[in-house]
């Protein structure tokens, strides 16, 4: 998957003059206090986010407290859980790792953050009249990151979580007093269906509203049966449903200050707040850690694919400097926001399997199942090959071996979750992708030298060897909350791995030699002729070292 960068144009030059960068954009020009930094815009500010429980929702929060921390109040929506009050949902939140930065920095961090009880599936996001007052009249810009993001996820709930509550979310925002911008996270992948996206809201595929009238009254069977010709060239109702997320968004560009992010596949930190943050499976790190164990051993995909991978950070900051750009310049039209490396800064599928193996050869996860060794392939059959063996035999031997000792088998499972997993991924890691990014390039010349380093989203600066090795080592310690002091411990038990791998496949050459070889004559011929020119072999190129030195 790739993006293009503009024409080759150097990013720090493009839309270098600021009346440039408003004609071009159709803004308006700035004027007085709004010429303030992007920190100094935040100060004082209300800001409401949803999704603030998620993955970039909370790299999100911790951003915007530690380097904006005169922000007035961040207002986060959040789902009461089963057995599990707002309350303690956004305790446990604050407690994570990510927040030791800001929590050094200031202590009482959480005092800056409220959370309002809200439920995406029910009619006006179930956020109480009390609460939607408040929010009317306080909040001064809105960060949309609340989705599903799941690929297999029903049409109708995807249309309620990514579409329907996007709606209410809009018509809320609609009666703030003060707001100033409104962003949107949606994603690079919305029209795949394209080969080159530019940064514009193409049409949808159908207009939402009589989409969403027509699934209210089927039932849920029919709707998954009509579901593949309703999404049409796209490969799942995830990238679906953002496409008419963005259409919903882009209607309301006359009455909002709208801006669009669109990532792509989001992953780890790059540097803040330090290097190789992440706290889920989702995406490539499953894949990641699966390779890592010895789990994943073959994979389809194109290895001169470019991986459009973009660290969480980047998005981030770019999200934070593009809320500032709204609010300050006003676009009369919406703005969106190509947030790819491809075009920029490219890396492909090869070479992250490549450094993701080396990576967990020298920092080894605990407990590997085996010596980690994927291969990606973009052959079909070759796959399906390496499946059988890889996979599924190994899988059944252990099961076996669980169920011999008495304990439950688990592993066969494991392998048909993973399957299921990667050919999700496929679709996206077998093809390449071109994005215009154009604004992004716009965005970064906006900013000041200082806001450049504080909000960095230059991709340029990205090396990919040392991303990748401190992504790995996030899995690791974060994800499996692996302590980095038994590394010596898992290279021994890798060690191990290794000799039982040779031990077996030794005892597997002499049970072929006395069941196949041993019996047939020209069979013995055959292998006495190759052990005799392997010697041969070696003769020569000992008797060469020799005459050498």
């Amino acid at each position: 998957m790739s993006a293009e960068s503009p024409e080759g144009r150097d990013l720090d030059e493009v839309g270098g003059e600021e009346e440039a960068a408003a004609a071009a954009g159709g803004q308006s020009r700035p004027t007085g206090d709004d010429m303030a930094s992007v920190v100094e815009y935040y100060a004082g500010k209300n800001v409401l986010i949803t999704g603030a429980t998620g993955f970039m929702g909370k790299v999100l929060v911790e951003k915007l407290l530690r380097s904006c921390p005169d922000v007035q109040a961040l207002y986060i929506l959040v789902r009461p859980k089963a057995g599990q009050s707002m309350q303690q949902r956004v305790s446990d939140m604050m407690k994570c790792k990510l927040f030791d930065r800001v929590r050094e920095d200031n202590p009482d961090f959480h005092q800056k953050i409220i959370p309002i009880s809200s439920e995406l599936m029910q009619p006006g996001l179930a956020i109480s009249p009390e609460d939607q007052e408040r929010l009317k009249a306080c909040i001064d810009i809105v960060f949309h990151c609340a989705a599903t993001i799941r690929f297999d996820e029903p049409l109708k709930h995807a249309l309620q979580l990514n579409v329907i509550a996007t709606q209410q979310l809009l018509g809320l925002a609609q009666q703030m007093h003060h707001l100033q911008a409104f962003i949107h996270i949606s994603t690079a992948y919305a029209n795949c269906n394209r080969k080159h996206i530019d940064e514009v809201i193409y049409p949808p595929p159908v207009e939402p509203k009589k989409l969403i009238e027509s699934l209210e009254w089927m039932d849920d069977g029919i709707v998954l049966d009509i579901t593949p010709r309703l999404i049409g060239d796209r490969p799942n109702t995830y990238t679906y449903t953002k496409a008419l997320a963005e259409y919903v968004v882009q209607q309301e560009q006359d009455r909002l200050n709208i801006g669009i992010i669109r990532p792509s596949i989001v992953g780890a930190s790059w540097q803040e707040p330090f290097p190789g943050w992440i706290d889920n499976f989702n995406g490539p790190s499953g894949v990641f850690i699966a390779a890592g164990k010895g789990i994943l051993r073959t994979m389809r995909a194109n290895n001169d694919a470019v991986a459009d991978l973009i660290p969480v950070d980047t998005v981030i900051n770019l999200t934070l400097a593009a809320g500032w750009y709204t609010a300050v310049h006003r676009p009369k039209t919406a703005l969106v926001y190509n947030c790819t490396t491809g075009g920029i800064n490219p890396f492909h599928w090869g070479e992250i399997e490549h450094h993701v193996m080396s990576s967990f050869k020298r920092n080894p996860l605990e407990q590997a199942f085996r010596r980690p060794n994927a291969n990606i392939t973009s052959n079909y059959l070759i796959n399906q090959y390496w499946i059988l063996v890889s996979h599924k035999f190994p899988a059944l031997i252990y099961d076996l071996f669980l169920r011999l000792s008495g304990q439950k088998p688990q592993m066969m499972r494991i392998f048909n979750r993973l399957h299921k997993a990667i050919s999700l991924l496929e679709y996206f890691s077998s093809q390449d992708w071109e994005w215009n990014s154009e604004n992004m390039s716009m965005l970064m010349s906006q900013l000041t030298p200082e806001d450049r380093k504080t909000f960095n989203f230059d991709v340029r600066q990205l090396n990919w060897p040392e991303y990748i090795e401190n992504y790995c080592i996030g899995t690791k310690k974060y994800v499996l909350n692996e302590d980095m002091s038994d590394i010596p411990a898992a290279r021994q038990h890798l060690r191990k791995l290794r000799n039982i791998r040779y031990t077996f496949n030794t005892l597997l050459v002499v049970f072929i030699w006395r069941v196949f070889i041993a019996r047939s004559q020209m069979a013995r011929n055959i292998w006495y002729f190759v052990v005799s020119l392997c010697f041969k072999f070696l003769s020569y190129f000992r008797a060469s070292s020799t005459l050498t030195n």
